[in-house]
């Protein structure tokens, strides 16, 4: 009998012992772990057959509940593999990213993605990335479907520019906020707001603008229990250097976490750094708890006063001293570089 990775799907021979991926000791692959789906043959036509044996680490080539056909992996992260798909009747492009079995076995992750997924069609708008739709295989595999975004990465962007205008900035920081505000306003804090979540577009005309990626996908972004519970490494949950103080010691988060780490991408675009040090990350979250941030105009002369006082302010230690939304933080800036 085949065995099969229970951490993250995978087959192998019935010989094999061990996931050479991720090191889980394998077992065997019963039945219902069997994935149904079927091979697009030549002429991308779906042509039916028996149920074969994937994971959602191998989906290329298959049509994911009779709709979706997967035409190539574009992402993958440690629970959750991203595919382009085709509508098999439609034709419309789908990212779909499919969580793994781990993954949609946590109740409390399943139970909030289910919530904003009903609100997903609420966040429709030209700066997010929302959540079209979510579903389930009759064999458990869950996934959620977005739209296809196209388009570079902002912290490639910022590694291919270094710094980026302050015109340029003002025009990005305006549109993520836009973004985050109609979640906001639903209730829905993205948790997880870093320049690898947000994609930088063109329109025909050539017109950069800023997309949000990523909102809700069952990510628990919180480290729990102040200090004592950072790792001998600083490896926490989460993306470190952004998360806010609140994520750091594990406190409720509302719309003021996010605005915290917009902030801190505001002055990375701006200076192509940081605003906190550290020899690694254990070290930049302490600093972030204790410390205050290095001012932008040292890093970069031509930055107005006030856009310093206006970081200051987005990335205050206490989030009742922030600005209450994203908007309002970006129309201070905007104000601030005249």
């Amino acid at each position: 009998m085949p065995m099969r990775c229970p951490t993250c799907g995978l087959q192998y021979p019935d010989d094999a012992r061990f996931c050479t991926k991720d090191g889980s000791k394998l077992q065997a692959a019963e039945p219902g772990n069997r994935v149904t789906a079927v091979r697009i043959h030549d002429g991308g036509t779906p042509t039916p057959g028996a149920p074969i044996v994937t994971s959602h680490a191998n989906m290329t080539g298959q049509v994911l509940d009779r709709r979706y056909h997967i035409v190539k992996k574009v992402g993958e992260g440690g629970m959750s593999y991203v595919y382009l798909a085709h509508d098999v009747s439609t034709q419309t492009r789908y990212a779909i990213k499919i969580l793994s079995p781990a993954l949609s076995k946590e109740e409390n992750a399943m139970a909030r993605l289910r919530r904003e997924a009903a609100l997903g069609i609420r966040l429709a708008h030209p700066n997010v990335c929302h959540i079209v739709r979510m579903g389930e295989t009759e064999e458990g595999l869950v996934y959620v479907v977005m739209p296809y975004v196209e388009g570079e990465i902002l912290s490639d962007r910022n590694y291919r520019v270094g710094q980026t205008t302050l015109a340029d900035t003002a025009k990005f920081i305006t549109e993520i906020a836009d973004g985050l505000h109609v979640a906001h306003q639903l209730g829905i804090v993205h948790r997880d707001l870093k320049p690898e979540n947000i994609m930088i577009c063109k329109k025909p005309d050539g017109t950069e603008y800023a997309v949000v990626m990523d909102f809700g996908l069952a990510k628990e972004r919180k480290a729990g229990g102040e200090l004592q519970k950072l790792t001998a490494t600083g490896i926490i949950l989460g993306t470190p250097e952004f998360m806010s103080p609140e994520q750091l010691r594990g406190k409720p988060l509302d719309p003021r976490t996010d605005i915290y780490s917009l902030t801190l991408m505001t002055y990375e675009m701006l200076t192509g750094k940081l605003p906190f040090e550290g020899n690694n990350q254990q070290a930049m979250m302490i600093a972030r708890l204790r410390n205050e941030p290095i001012p932008a105009r040292t890093r970069r002369p031509d930055v107005p006063e006030a856009v310093d006082k206006v970081l200051a302010k987005g990335m205050a230690r206490d989030a009742a001293d922030r600005y209450s939304t994203a908007p309002e933080f970006a129309a201070a800036f905007r104000a601030a570089i005249g």
